[in-house]
């Protein structure tokens, strides 16, 4: 209890931010099948959320460096709130694009705030709970934003001053908080070739990780319009994916821990290509067999980002792990801006189907990859644990390396 309670101001930003950040995704798709956007201008703004995203993980340490952590916070929240306010001026494609730049940029920024503060504060006796309580409030929070656009009205003034609202509250605990701030950490230096030179197979599969999250989560309203489900539905169907996911961590820990990480991967994108045509064909099941069959996709794919990040440590040194961490979010980030455009695409050239063929192709990619890479080199003797790792800063590295070393 006194963990939470020290940390409250943290996770209750955590929470507010993912509600009103990670809300804007699933609204502007449903907003702008609303106005008449076609699905490549749909596509472009899940692509245009994920550039932001990128340049916030790479500016926002260097702006913590210059003016300090709760002045950086400041900056973010006031971009991501005005980015949520100029959706209601225009009904521009290219200037919702703009705005989505802010908005991810925004969420980015905002979390390496949050984690360099949090690394600072934890100690070795309560990084895991704390580690633990951040990562329930952090997933918690992204359940509930899917679960949003049930009730927020599409294309509506209030829902993105609901959630730019929701983004100025964010601010408040962390920078109303009587904790005193923490030294200013070294910004990590971005070094994409470091995490290839560890492990081809690790870049390879946070790529297709990100390829099957951020066309799902970005692109997924547009395929349940498409299958016929209602808004409220499609909140439930995204809601789904993310817990389907959530459950999926211990499990496939568990399994990544015990046997070789090239073979959990390889036999985790097989059963995720399973969990694509059993998705394209659950659209005429019903709606509860379309919400299970997103559950199921969401527990193949999400954790393939953890499985990879912890194969490409096994291959690196202690100094090594802050910058591996970072190295793998750019290539994640590279993947996650370039999909949701080239799905978006697809849907709108081959139909709904499309959608999760483009996944399935994917992951028979990195089937085969895999299967080379076992070729080129044994599985390395000493392994680091499993830890679940959030897809959320280039700092994530500094929280996880300890969880990473602990035997």
């Amino acid at each position: 209890m006194r963990l939470l309670i020290s940390f409250a101001a943290l996770f209750l930003s955590v929470i507010l931010l993912q509600l009103s950040t990670g809300g804007v995704g699933p609204l502007d798709a449903i907003s702008g099948l609303t106005l008449g956007f076609d699905k490549e201008q749909i596509g472009f703004l899940g692509s245009a959320h994920f550039v932001g995203f990128f340049i916030g993980c790479w500016w926002v340490p260097r702006l913590m460096g210059n003016v300090g952590h709760s002045r950086a916070f400041a900056v973010c929240t006031a971009l991501g709130a005005m980015g949520l306010i100029g959706h209601t001026l225009t009904e521009d494609p290219l200037a919702w694009a703009a705005m989505r730049i802010a908005s991810g940029l925004c969420m980015a920024g905002c979390y390496t705030v949050i984690e360099a503060w949090l690394n600072a504060k934890v100690t070795n006796e309560n990084r895991g709970r704390a580690m633990g309580t951040y990562r329930i409030a952090d997933l918690s929070a992204s359940l509930a934003a899917q679960l949003l656009i049930a009730v927020l009205p599409p294309a509506a003034y209030v829902s993105y001053n609901l959630l730019a609202i929701l983004c100025c509250a964010a601010l408040l605990p962390l920078t109303m908080t009587k904790a005193s701030q923490p030294e200013i950490p070294d910004a990590p230096r971005l070094r994409p070739r470091l995490a290839w030179n560890c492990s081809p197979l690790a870049v390879a599969g946070v790529i297709v990780a990100a390829l099957s999250s951020a066309s799902f989560r970005m692109v997924g309203p547009i395929y349940g319009q498409e299958v016929g489900l209602e808004v409220g539905q499609i909140a439930f169907f995204l809601a789904s994916f993310v817990l389907g996911g959530a459950l999926a961590q211990y499990p496939l820990g568990w399994l990544a821990d015990k046997y070789d990480r090239r073979w959990v991967l390889i036999w985790l994108s097989a059963i995720a290509i399973v969990s694509c045509a059993i998705t394209m064909a659950a659209s005429g099941t019903g709606t509860i067999g379309v919400m299970l069959a997103a559950a199921f996709f969401g527990f193949t794919t999400f954790p393939i980002f953890s499985v990879s990040a912890a194969h490409a440590n096994d291959f690196a040194t202690s100094e090594q792990r802050v910058e591996l961490s970072a190295a793998l979010m750019f290539w994640y980030a590279l993947g996650a801006i370039a999909s949701p455009y080239i799905s978006s695409a697809l849907i709108d050239s081959f139909g709904p189907p499309a959608l999760f063929a483009y996944v399935a192709a994917g992951h028979v990619l990195l089937i085969v990859f895999g299967l080379s890479r076992m070729r080129a080199r044994p599985a390395p003797e000493d392994r680091t644990r499993y830890v679940y790792a959030p897809r959320t800063s280039f700092t994530i590295g500094r929280l996880l390396k300890r969880a990473r070393e602990r035997r």
